[in-house]
């Protein structure tokens, strides 16, 4: 009994990073069923470590003031964080947050 539970909380623990990383990938997707088209992140990735440099954390999509954006959580080479507001169909920064 103990070792299915232990089977089973293995298994649990991988299938767990998979779902976090689908969930931008996810929110993405509707976003571009709304008809928009988004500025590639790959892009705006580059254009904030051209900016910025750093290395990113995490990227979300959200709703910043009725526009589309990516919340790109960002660390600078000084190791503060930084949470950009990048507007997700120019690729043009809305602000930013920490740091």
């Amino acid at each position: 009994m103990k070792a299915l539970f232990a089977i089973a909380v293995l298994v649990a623990g991988a299938a767990a990073p998979a779902a976090v990383e689908a969930a931008p990938r996810h929110e993405l997707a509707l976003l571009q069923d709304r008809g928009g088209r988004l500025a590639p992140l790959s892009q705006v990735l580059a254009m904030l470590s051209a900016r910025y440099p750093g290395r990113p954390l995490d990227t979300r999509v959200g709703d910043a003031g009725g526009r589309r954006a990516y919340f790109v959580q960002w660390q600078l080479e000084n190791g503060r964080v930084v949470v950009f507001v990048v507007d997700a169909e120019t690729g043009q920064i809305l602000g930013r947050q920490g740091g």
